[in-house]
């Protein structure tokens, strides 16, 4: 008599725990290019709109106006931004969606308000200044590059270069740090799962086994 046949080990549970990971990283995967996709929109509206917005009779209180109201829009956009975080399923993927957008405005606000004062008393800054002149002069005082080509030349340009000088070090630090947070609660919220319902208790499903035929 020959030996029975060695059993081979079950592999089954191994394969169909890799096929959800895999279902699970191609998720993943399209997501993010889906937010990618979104952020390039987003900004690209936000530019097109700053390029077509009526701003030519405007005077300086007027543009103070639109940079008040306009920060104040960042606000209000960075708190829902916050709050879908943490009822996002992918709460890191929109903490980066959320960052990006908020940038973008600010910078488009500040350019906004640039070009106005600029357009209302022509010596507000050292040149005169396009739309594109603002964005750029706005660009570079965020990222602290400071040419010196542009500079703000009134007392009013350099308060509210300091303003955007200030903002920029609390959207970079203060934003981060709340959208960090955000994060984190989205992921404990996901952690914790759905509440259990009515018919997911142990008692519901399991059969009565006093109970006679």
């Amino acid at each position: 008599m020959s030996d029975p046949p060695a059993a081979r080990p079950d592999d089954s549970g191994a394969g169909q725990n890799r096929r959800p990971r895999a279902r699970w990283r191609r998720s993943r995967g399209w997501t993010a290019g889906v937010v990618t996709v979104r952020v390039l929109i987003t900004v690209t509206v936000l530019v097109i709109a700053y390029y077509n917005l009526p701003l030519e009779e405007h005077n300086t209180a007027g543009a103070l106006t639109l940079l008040v109201g306009g920060l104040l829009g960042v606000l209000l956009v960075f708190a829902w931004q916050a709050w879908a975080i943490v009822r996002s399923p992918h709460p890191r993927l929109k903490a980066m969606e959320a960052l990006a957008v908020t940038v973008a405005l600010f910078l488009v606000v500040f350019a906004d308000a640039y070009y106005l004062m600029e357009r209302a008393t022509p010596a507000t800054f050292t040149q005169p200044l396009t739309r594109t002149d603002s964005l750029y002069f706005t660009l570079t005082t965020f990222s602290t590059v400071g040419f010196g080509d542009i500079t703000p030349y009134s007392e009013t340009g350099r308060v509210v270069a300091m303003l955007q000088m200030a903002g920029g070090l609390l959207l970079l630090g203060g934003a981060v740090r709340v959208l960090s947070g955000a994060v984190r609660v989205g992921l404990r919220r996901q952690r914790r799962g759905p509440p259990a319902g009515p018919d997911r208790g142990t008692g519901s499903t399991a059969p009565d086994r006093k109970a006679g035929p």
